[in-house]
């Protein structure tokens, strides 16, 4: 039987903040979380989905972004447009989540199903 538990799931939102705090983790936490809850936590498993799905797809395009450094440095503002939504995003789903809704990231690709 599953519980309901909105503040892990907040704080599993919140958790891809930790690279504000040590420069990395930002897929790690929440995927540990994830991992760890979903069969224990009702929801867990599709707001995780979508957390490691936003953070794979913010690698896949920060590696779009190095190449573009060299063509005008677009590149660079692609990494400042990154940043800004990273963290933006996880604080509007924690929100969300915390009212027992399913939250949406933009441009994610959907690398878990």
């Amino acid at each position: 039987m599953q519980r309901q538990d909105n503040q892990l799931i907040v704080i599993t939102h919140l958790s891809q903040l930790i690279f504000l705090v040590t420069g990395f983790g930002s897929l790690i936490l929440p995927l540990i979380l994830w991992l760890t809850q979903k069969e224990k936590v009702y929801q867990m498993d599709a707001h995780g989905k979508r957390i490691i799905n936003f953070q794979l797809s913010l690698i896949v395009y920060c590696l779009i972004c190095v190449p573009l450094i060299l063509l005008f440095g677009l590149g660079i503002l692609g990494f400042i447009v990154l940043g800004v939504i990273s963290i933006i995003f996880p604080i509007i789903n924690a929100i969300k989540a915390s009212k027992g809704e399913i939250p949406t990231y933009p441009l994610s690709f959907n690398f878990v199903n």
